[in-house]
C-alpha cells in the first residue's frame, strides 16, 4: 500500500492511499434521463471502507470516537469503526437533501441531539458518505469544536465545490453518487425519494 495523501491532492482513479486501482474505479451509470452517475455497490463500499481506514491508520491519527452524521454516514461509520478497533460510536442526525438535487436552505440538526460535552475531551473522526457542499460537515464540527481534542473528517467522496476539505477522502467525483443504501426507493413511507 502507498502513503496516505491528503483528500485535496486525489484524483476520481486514485483511492485513499493515493495508488491507482483499475479494479475499484468508480463505476458510471446512465439514468432514464441520460446524466451520468457514480455507482457505488455493497462489494466496492468494502474495498473504498478499507482503503479510507488504511488512510487514516497510515495518517497516524487514532480517533477515541467514531462520530456518523446520519443517516448517510452511519454505514460508514459502523465499518470505519471495526477496521480502526473503534468501539466508540455516536451519531448526529442532521438533514439538509430531502430529494434528488433538492435540499434545505441550510442543514438542520434532527432529535436527538447529541449533546457536545458527552465528547469532551475525545479524537473524534466524524464520518459521512459524501462533502458535497460540506454544509453538514462544517454544522458538525462547529457543533462539536470547543468540546473535543481533535476532530477530523472522513467521506466516500469529496465534491469539488465543498465549503470543507475532509482530512480523509476515497474518491473525488462532480457527479450525483448512488449509494447501495439509497438507491431503492424505501419500503415504506414515501417512495421514490432518493435522498
Amino acid at each position: 500500500m502507498g502513503r496516505a495523501r491528503p483528500a485535496d491532492q486525489l484524483t476520481p482513479q486514485e483511492g485513499a492511499t493515493g495508488q491507482a486501482r483499475p479494479d475499484t474505479v468508480p463505476t458510471v451509470a446512465e439514468t432514464e434521463v441520460g446524466t451520468a452517475r457514480e455507482v457505488l455497490t455493497w462489494a466496492r463500499f468494502g474495498t473504498a471502507i478499507r482503503e479510507l481506514a488504511e488512510s487514516v491508520a497510515e495518517s497516524g491519527f487514532r480517533p477515541d470516537v467514531v462520530l456518523a452524521v446520519a443517516r448517510g454516514g452511519l454505514a460508514v461509520a459502523g465499518s470505519l469503526g471495526y477496521a480502526l478497533s473503534v468501539k466508540n460510536c455516536f451519531a448526529m442526525n442532521v438533514e439538509f437533501y430531502i430529494g434528488v438535487g433538492e435540499r434545505r436552505p441550510v442543514p438542520v440538526m434532527l432529535p436527538p441531539v447529541l449533546h457536545p460535552h458527552e465528547l469532551a475531551g475525545m479524537r473524534v473522526l466524524v464520518a459521512d458518505d459524501v462533502a458535497d457542499t460540506g454544509h453538514t460537515l462544517e454544522l458538525v464540527r462547529s457543533v462539536i469544536a470547543r468540546d473535543v481534542a481533535e476532530a477530523r473528517t472522513a467521506v466516500l467522496y469529496v465534491k469539488p465545490w465543498s465549503v470543507i476539505e475532509p482530512e480523509y477522502a476515497w474518491r473525488r467525483t462532480d457527479r450525483w453518487i448512488n449509494f447501495p443504501w439509497s438507491s431503492e426507493p424505501p419500503l415504506v413511507g414515501a417512495a421514490g425519494i432518493d435522498a
